[in-house]
C-alpha cells in the first residue's frame, strides 16, 4: 500500500511527495479508515513508527475550511519540545493548504499566545496547563472543536496532568471525536480512557511494551554514581560509534551533577536538558544535538516524551526508571525509521528489580555484558547519594520529617489575661455612677 491508496486529497499528497514518503507505516494504515469513519480511536504503536502522521493525516483530510477564527482541532502533548515538533509536522503537511496552526506552552508570555489564538487558527497544539489557562482567560474558543487528539496519552493521564485534562474536557463540546495515541497502554490507563469516551476502537500494531526489533539492548553492573560516570566516560572515549547519544538520568539534580562531572573531559560536546532549564536553553540544546554540535546530551524522562531527533545511535540509561513503560519510551529515541540502534543500561543492585520488571513487560531478557577491564570502580558516594532527603527517581516528593512532639507550650503570665469585652454604655455608666443613655442624634 502507498499513500495514494489512502483517501487523501491532492494537497496532502503533494506535501507527502515533497517529504519523500511513499508507503504508510502499519499504524498509519490501520487507523486511517476508523478515524475517517468518525470513530474514537486509541492507537498503540512502538515509538518511532509514525504515530504523529497517523493522527494528522486523517484529521487534516477531514478538516473543512470555514471563515470562523476558532480551531476545529485540539492537540494535547506533554512537553514544550513536542509542541514545537507537532507544529512543525502540521506545517509540513499543510504546505499546499490555507491553514493556520498555533503552538502554546508555559514558560513564555501568555499575552503573545492570546494574540496568536485570537488572530484565528485551525488547529491548536499545546501542553495541558497553558491550554487550560487560555480557556479560562476566554481566549481559546472551543465551541467549534470537532476533534480532540491526545498524544502520549499514558503520560497525560498520570496524576500530574489528570486534573488539567479534566478541566479541559469540561470546556469541549460533548459531540467530538477523541483520538488517543501512545507507545504504551497500561491497564490502569486504559480504564481511565473509558471515562472520556463511551466507545472506542483500540488499534495496536504491537503489544504495549513490545521491544523494537532493530534496537540491540544490553546492560552493565555499576553500583554508584562515580562508577557509572567512569563507565560512561570510558565508553565514549573508546567507542567512536557512540556519535549521537542520549543519556537518561533519574532526577534534575543528577543530570546537573553528571554534566559537571563530564563537561571537563568533553568540553563543548555535551549538553544537559531538563524541565528546570529555560525554554530557550532547552530548544538550543535540542538543536545543537540535532545538528551534531553536541555528541551527547544528558536528560530526564520528561524529554523522552518530547524529543524527536533523527539518527540517535545510542540511548544510555545511566539510571533505570522504576516505571517499566518509561524504559520503552527512552530506548525508542534510537532505532527510528528502520535504522539500527543500541540501548545500554547501567544497573546498580537496587535497580535489579527495575530491570526484571522491564524484562517482564517486554517479555525478553536484557543480556549482561562484562565491565571493561579498564573501568575504575569507585566506592565513593557523591552528596546526592548520601544526603538524608535524597529520594531516588522521585525528586518531587518531599522529605518525611520525624514528629517533633507537641506543638504547644505553656503561656507566659502576660498572655494569660482574659479579654473581658466592655461596651461603651457600660463604661460611661461606671464613670458617672448612673444609667447612661446615648443622646438621640436626630
Amino acid at each position: 500500500m502507498t499513500f495514494r491508496d489512502l483517501n487523501l486529497n491532492k494537497s496532502l499528497l503533494r506535501a507527502i511527495d515533497d517529504l519523500g514518503l511513499t508507503e504508510p507505516t502499519a499504524i498509519q494504515r490501520k487507523v486511517f479508515s476508523p478515524i475517517m469513519a468518525g470513530n474514537d480511536v486509541v492507537g498503540v504503536a512502538q515509538t518511532g513508527t509514525g504515530k504523529t502522521f497517523a493522527y494528522l493525516l486523517p484529521s487534516l483530510r477531514l478538516w473543512q475550511f470555514t471563515k470562523s477564527p476558532s480551531p476545529q482541532i485540539l492537540i494535547m502533548v506533554p512537553t514544550r519540545e513536542l509542541v514545537a515538533q507537532v507544529v512543525e509536522e502540521v506545517e509540513k503537511l499543510t504546505t499546499y493548504m490555507t491553514f493556520q496552526v498555533v503552538g502554546v506552552y508555559g514558560g513564555t508570555n501568555i499575552r503573545t499566545q492570546i494574540a496568536e489564538v485570537a488572530a484565528g487558527t485551525d488547529v491548536v497544539v499545546g501542553t495541558p496547563g497553558r491550554l487550560l489557562d487560555l480557556m479560562l482567560e476566554g481566549a481559546l474558543k472551543t465551541k467549534k472543536i470537532k476533534r480532540l487528539i491526545i498524544d502520549e496519552v499514558d503520560e497525560m493521564l498520570n496524576l500530574g496532568f489528570r486534573t488539567q485534562l479534566n478541566g479541559i474536557i469540561d470546556f469541549l463540546p460533548v459531540k467530538r471525536q477523541n483520538l488517543m495515541f501512545s507507545a504504551t497502554m497500561p491497564e490502569e490507563v486504559e480504564q481511565i480512557v473509558n471515562n472520556y469516551t463511551d466507545y472506542y476502537k483500540k488499534i495496536e500494531t504491537a503489544p504495549s511494551g513490545a521491544p523494537l526489533e532493530n534496537i540491540e539492548q544490553y546492560a552493565y553492573t555499576a553500583e554508584n554514581f562515580n562508577t557509572k560516570a567512569n563507565l560512561l566516560e570510558l565508553l565514549l572515549q573508546t567507542d567512536a560509534d557512540l556519535s549521537k547519544v542520549l543519556v537518561f538520568v533519574s532526577t534534575k539534580k543528577m543530570a546537573d551533577a553528571l554534566y559537571e562531572r563530564l563537561v571537563g573531559s568533553f568540553e563543548e560536546q555535551v549538553g544537559v536538558i531538563h524541565s528546570s532549564k529555560s525554554q530557550n536553553n532547552r530548544f538550543k540544546t535540542v538543536y545543537a544535538f540535532q545538528d551534531g554540535t553536541y555528541r551527547f546530551i544528558i536528560a530526564t524522562d520528561v524529554i523522552a516524551r518530547g524529543l524527536d531527533v533523527s539518527l540517535v545511535t545510542h540511548v544510555v540509561n545511566f539510571d533505570l526508571s522504576p516505571v517499566a513503560e518509561a524504559y520503552v519510551h527512552r530506548i525508542g529515541r534510537t532505532g527510528r525509521a528502520e535504522k539500527k540502534g543500541i540501548a545500554i543500561s547501567f544497573v546498580s543492585e537496587e535497580e535489579q528489580l527495575y530491570k526484571t520488571q522491564i524484562e517482564e513487560l517486554m517479555d525478553m531478557e536484557i543480556p549482561w555484558r562484562p565491565a571493561p577491564a579498564e573501568l575504575v570502580v569507585s566506592d565513593e558516594l557523591i552528596p546526592l547519594e548520601i544526603t538524608e532527603d535524597f529520594v531516588p527517581f522521585n525528586n518531587h516528593k518531599m522529605r518525611q520529617h520525624e514528629p517533633s512532639g507537641d506543638a504547644f507550650h505553656e503561656k507566659s503570665d502576660k498572655n494569660k489575661k482574659v479579654n473581658n469585652k466592655v461596651n461603651y454604655e457600660s463604661l460611661m455608666q461606671k464613670k458617672y455612677k448612673k444609667q447612661y443613655r446615648k443622646k438621640d442624634s436626630r
